[in-house]
C-alpha cells in the first residue's frame, strides 16, 4: 500500500527544470522581459533574473542592451550539461519546443506546433 506522502510528491515533478524553461521562454522571445517570463514560467522575477545569470555565465546566452530593454540571443552550437546528453545540442530541443530559433511562433490553435519535424531531438 502506498503512503499519502509519497503519492503527493509523485504529481509534483516535471520534465523541464526551471532553467530550461526560460530557456525556452527567451527562445519565443528574445525581447522578453523578466517580468513576463517569471510570469509565464510561475517563478519570481528574482528567480528568473538567477537563472538568465547562470545562462548567460555558461555560454548559453547573451544579453545586449536594446534601448531600455534587454535583448537576448541563445548561443549556437550551445550543447546539454548532463552526460546522458553530451554532445546533443539544445537548438532541437528548443526548436521543438518553442519553435525555430529566430522564427516566429506558431500561434495558438494553428495545428503545426503539435507536428514534430526533422529539427526535434531522436528519441533514441
Amino acid at each position: 500500500m502506498e503512503n499519502e506522502h509519497a503519492g503527493s510528491r509523485r504529481n509534483h515533478w516535471t520534465f523541464l527544470t526551471n532553467h530550461a524553461r526560460v530557456l525556452i521562454a527567451i527562445a519565443r522571445d528574445p525581447g522578453i522581459r523578466l517580468r513576463d517570463i517569471a510570469a509565464s514560467c510561475d517563478l519570481t522575477e528574482r528567480t528568473v533574473q538567477t537563472i538568465v545569470t547562470d545562462l548567460e555565465t555558461d555560454g548559453y546566452l547573451t544579453r545586449t542592451r536594446d534601448g531600455r530593454r534587454n535583448r537576448y540571443a541563445i548561443a549556437p552550437g550551445a550543447r546539454f550539461r548532463h552526460p546522458a546528453e553530451a554532445g546533443r545540442e539544445i537548438a532541437g530541443l528548443l526548436a521543438y519546443l518553442a519553435g525555430p530559433l529566430g522564427a516566429p511562433t506558431a500561434s495558438p490553435g494553428s495545428g503545426s506546433a503539435d507536428v514534430p519535424d526533422d529539427r526535434a531531438l531522436p528519441l533514441v
